[in-house]
């Protein structure tokens, strides 16, 4: 008996997965999702400066000027020396981000010790890069003023000094972040569009009311559904990681892989039970698009991997424990990064094998109350 169940599910499974395979668009996402989105949200940085435009008019040509306009060097800033009238239509187009105008007898009035000013224009539209770079060049060009001033770099003689040493991540570069956090979110996501798309495919395509005649269970289609989504993310996440991560954008991945994948069975668990009752919410394909949006952005957004939880409130960090995903971010940073062990995130496993159990109940429970109103 168990092993007639056993190959009713693995049946059933091979059958979801050649539907997926006759859906060259559904084909297409997969690839694309673990491939180059991964790619692009590590490359294409947006919230610290790199290679930022930065337009400089120097009216003064003195010393003090010159030392000011070569410290906006690369990879921080792309340096253009331009004139006075071009600096405005250049900030209308976005051409620059940021603009600095140097005045007339700017070295002068500074050895004289009279007030003088140097214009520094924003596009604010870049809001994240408005912000720091702001205060960069700021900094930058008092820091320059006043040594030239003094005559040296004066360095201060503090009680206590400070080492710096950055761990998991020595050189600070966004690119080891933001590739693992993508392939999590992504994990996410197409685990519940899958899932959730391949039950309404049954309904669309009338095979649903095949499937209610037929000698199975409501366990063994649910089930079947599960494994074969499943083993599809789980093959496309396993190649963003060893292609796009590790070869194309070299990062060093420091932990098991194979204790990271058991969380992503897990999570996958919990997921694609959540896709399967968002399918038996929705009545058609559109609307089953519009409660996933509902649903994955704030997953995405709160669970930890875009900001810390602890910056949130503390009512939505409590709720978000409910979130298979805040626990499944959790434990990719320990292992991915820190190199830990199952001693130390064996409590986030558990979290995960509790909420899994729990998605699956509640799906399973729905899904047999509505299938025959489905057909």
């Amino acid at each position: 008996m168990i092993i007639r169940k056993i190959q009713n599910i693995f049946q059933l499974g091979r059958k979801e997965l050649w539907s997926l395979w006759r859906d060259p668009i559904m084909l297409i996402l997969i690839l694309y999702t673990f491939t180059i989105s991964v790619y692009i949200a590590a490359t294409a940085i947006s919230d610290t400066l790199y290679n930022v435009p930065v337009a400089i008019v120097d009216e003064d040509q003195s010393l003090l000027s010159e030392r000011i306009t070569s410290v906006f060097y690369e990879p921080y800033f792309d340096r253009k020396i331009t004139e006075l009238n071009l600096i405005d239509s250049g900030m209308n187009t976005g051409e620059y981000a940021f603009s600095i105008d140097i005045p007339p007898k700017f070295n002068e009035n500074i050895l004289a010790g009279n007030p003088t000013a140097i214009q520094v224009n924003v596009d604010a539209t870049r809001m994240s890069q408005a912000m720091s770079g702001a205060g960069y060049i700021q900094h930058i060009i008092q820091s320059e003023v006043r040594e030239y001033i003094q005559r040296y770099r004066a360095f201060e003689n503090v009680a206590v000094e400070l080492e710096l040493r950055a761990r998991y991540n020595q050189t600070l570069d966004y690119k080891w972040f933001g590739s693992v956090m993508q392939i999590i979110n992504n994990v996410a996501m197409l685990s519940i569009v899958l899932t959730g798309a391949a039950l309404i495919r049954e309904r669309e395509h009338g095979t649903i009311e095949h499937l209610m005649v037929m000698p199975i269970t409501f366990l063994e289609i649910m089930v079947a559904k599960i494994w074969s989504m499943s083993l599809v993310v789980l093959c496309a996440a396993f190649l963003g990681i060893k292609l796009i991560v590790e070869m194309v954008l070299t990062i060093p991945i420091e932990g098991s892989l194979w204790l990271f994948f058991f969380g992503v069975l897990l999570t996958l668990l919990a997921t694609t039970s959540l896709g399967i009752y968002l399918a038996t919410i929705s009545k058609s394909m559109p609307q089953f698009g519009l409660l996933t949006m509902l649903i994955i952005i704030p997953l995405q957004m709160l669970s930890g991997g875009s900001t810390p939880r602890e910056s949130m409130p503390e009512v939505v960090q409590h709720i978000m424990l409910m979130a298979p995903t805040t626990h499944f971010v959790s434990l990719a940073k320990a292992i991915l990064y820190r190199n830990a062990g199952i001693e130390v995130v064996w409590p986030t496993f558990l979290w995960l094998i509790v909420i899994a159990s729990i998605f699956f109940y509640i799906s399973l429970k729905r899904f047999k109350s509505t299938i025959h109103t489905m057909a």
